[in-house]
């Protein structure tokens, strides 16, 4: 990975760690550079988060990356984040995962 690319990628996990506070979370991006040794953000209780902050992220690739990481850290559900330059947050997950948490909420 380049580093304006993984700029880019610091700069989508900070903002997104910004817009998990809008909404009353205490939300946090990982450290700088850590390649893998720490999550992305931290902060949603239950929730593994995985920040992908590029035009055309391989969706399947990051879900998987994303469950890899969730089994390894043992923090939750695995979802990932993604936004295209101007566009919305989007939260991507496996039926899988979308049940687990409605359960969750809903018994």
């Amino acid at each position: 990975m380049g580093k304006a690319s993984q700029r880019k990628g610091r700069r989508g996990e900070i903002e997104l760690s910004e817009k998990l506070k809008e909404y009353g979370y205490d939300a946090a991006p990982g450290e700088a550079l850590s390649f893998g040794g720490v999550p992305d953000v931290t902060g949603l209780p239950g929730v593994h988060i995985e920040v992908k902050r590029r035009e055309c992220p391989d969706v399947l690739a990051a879900l998987q990356q994303a469950a890899t990481d969730a089994e390894w850290f043992g923090d939750g559900v695995p979802v990932v984040f993604w936004r295209k330059n101007r566009g919305k947050w989007v939260a991507l997950l496996t039926l899988e995962s979308f049940m687990e948490l409605y359960r969750n909420q809903n018994g």
